[in-house]
């Protein structure tokens, strides 16, 4: 059966134009308005904010790091191999200089810390000693300069790697710091 044969088509039709019926088209002055396209969405924060947005978000602690009192520290950048890893972990680089940074508050610390690997990097010293401590003293905090250590250490670009020293140099209480020539 074809359309046009269609009787509910022809009662749709009939129905249509008798609602339709006396409709006009509306004269040119008299029709909507045509609509300008939406001008695309601009970014609010420029490039420099982004950046130091970014560069702030860096310089922030990151996530702690749960480090107890007992357990050890260990770092490599990709470029440090396992064989380099092993001989710093059993102790066998010459220590060149050390730091103690027991009794220091947070700020102090990490002061004192990025003093010492700067100069200790700028020195030519490729292997340091930094003494955190085990956190005994902290209490039910635990140790907090270890776990600040361990996230400042990663982050510093003179810093290839570091492990928890020998038992007979600190052990979980202190790291071996291989620095960058």
């Amino acid at each position: 059966m074809s359309k046009a044969d269609d009787p509910d088509q022809d009662e749709d039709s009939g129905l249509f134009r008798r609602v339709v019926g006396d409709a006009r088209p509306l004269a040119p002055d008299q029709r909507a308005p045509d609509f300008k396209p939406r001008p695309r969405p601009r970014a609010r924060f420029k490039r420099e904010e982004e950046s130091a947005v970014l560069r702030e978000s860096l310089e922030a602690d990151i996530e702690e790091v749960e480090t107890g009192a007992g357990e050890s520290l260990r770092f490599h950048r990709p470029t440090v191999g396992r064989r380099t890893m092993r001989k710093l972990a059993r102790g066998n680089f010459s220590v060149q200089d050390e730091v103690d940074l027991h009794g220091m508050t947070v700020s102090e610390a990490k002061m004192a810390l990025r003093e010492f690997i700067d100069g200790s990097s700028a020195r030519g010293f490729t292997c340091v000693r930094v003494v955190h401590g085990k956190g005994l003293g902290s209490g039910n905090r635990g140790p907090v300069l270890k776990g600040k250590v361990n996230n400042w250490l990663r982050r510093w670009n003179d810093v290839l790697a570091f492990v928890s020293t020998r038992q007979v140099h600190g052990g979980t209480g202190a790291v071996y710091v291989l620095l960058r020539k």
